[in-house]
């Protein structure tokens, strides 16, 4: 067996390069509990040469300072969206003296945008809801907010913070509306991958990733670009009595897409004051948008 493993290990480091094959095996390693049996970590490294994400492997992906569940198919959480979640808990700050936020998380997948915002601000300052219409990620959501002492109920006399997962189809805006509206922020990671650049993903993303929560644009739907949701996303926050009065608005978008979802939320919204926020990787990853 030690030969064998030796030649997988050479042969993960012809895959993702040396320095990165170093990582991932000390990763694997030490994810390994007394109990496995010997071949657990042969069997690792085999699911990983055949393709098989890291994070589905190890079965847990940080996400600042969280470190969250993860397995297939729910979207595993990226470092883009890592960094803007960090970026907007710190633009707001609440405090749980004043009124309780109302925070609606639209396509939550594994609940890692309203998990870390909750764990980040101040215990007892929000209320946040994660919808999703795929069952799988709303009982990983369910699971990763027990992971990370966040309930998921309001507790009499205790200041927690609370995330609560709801299975939901984010057009099915009567729904949405008795959440918790008016929304002090909304936040979504939406699908916003066009046909095209979908079926050029890799293998590791398209065979183990659902594609619901990657393609943006229905199958059979005339326009293919990728900004669907956007469209959904920004008729809803249009309604009467959905966003409060100074409430925040912060979607993820695609490489090239955030001029397009800035004219969305203008012109469909109502939402006049945007901005764009630049991922590290120098990407247009956000727009921002205040009621």
């Amino acid at each position: 067996m030690g030969r064998h493993v030796s030649r997988l290990s050479k042969n993960l480091a012809s895959l993702v390069g040396r320095e990165s094959a170093k990582l991932e095996l000390k990763w694997m390693k030490q994810s390994l509990k007394p109990s496995d049996p010997p071949s657990t970590f042969q069997h690792m490294l085999e699911r990983r040469l055949q393709g098989e994400p890291l994070q589905y492997i190890l079965g847990t992906t940080p996400f600042g300072p969280l470190n969250l569940l993860s397995r297939p198919p729910v979207l595993i959480p990226r470092p883009e969206t890592e960094d803007w979640t960090l970026r907007l808990a710190n633009t707001i700050s609440p405090n749980s003296s004043s009124r309780l936020l109302s925070v609606l998380d639209l396509c939550t997948g594994s609940g890692c945008i309203p998990l870390l915002l909750c764990h980040l601000w101040p215990p007892g300052s929000a209320r946040a809801f994660g919808v999703d219409i795929s069952q799988q990620a709303i009982e990983l959501a369910t699971e990763n907010a027990a992971w990370c002492n966040i309930p998921t109920r309001p507790g009499a006399g205790v200041l927690r913070n609370v995330f609560v997962p709801v299975l939901g189809d984010l057009r099915d805006t009567d729904v949405l509306k008795e959440l918790g509206a008016p929304f002090d922020v909304v936040t979504a990671n939406p699908p916003y991958i066009p046909k095209q650049e979908y079926d050029q993903l890799s293998p590791s993303v398209k065979d183990y990733e659902d594609p619901r929560a990657l393609l943006g644009d229905w199958p059979g739907s005339l326009t293919q670009n990728g900004l669907s949701f956007y469209h959904i996303i920004a008729r809803f926050l249009a309604q009467k009595d959905i966003l409060q009065d100074g409430a925040i608005v912060a979607l993820e978008v695609g490489d090239g897409q955030a001029g397009y979802v800035e004219k969305i939320l203008h012109r469909s919204a109502g939402l006049r004051q945007t901005e764009i926020w630049t991922d590290p990787w120098g990407k247009q990853r956000v727009v921002l948008a205040h009621a």
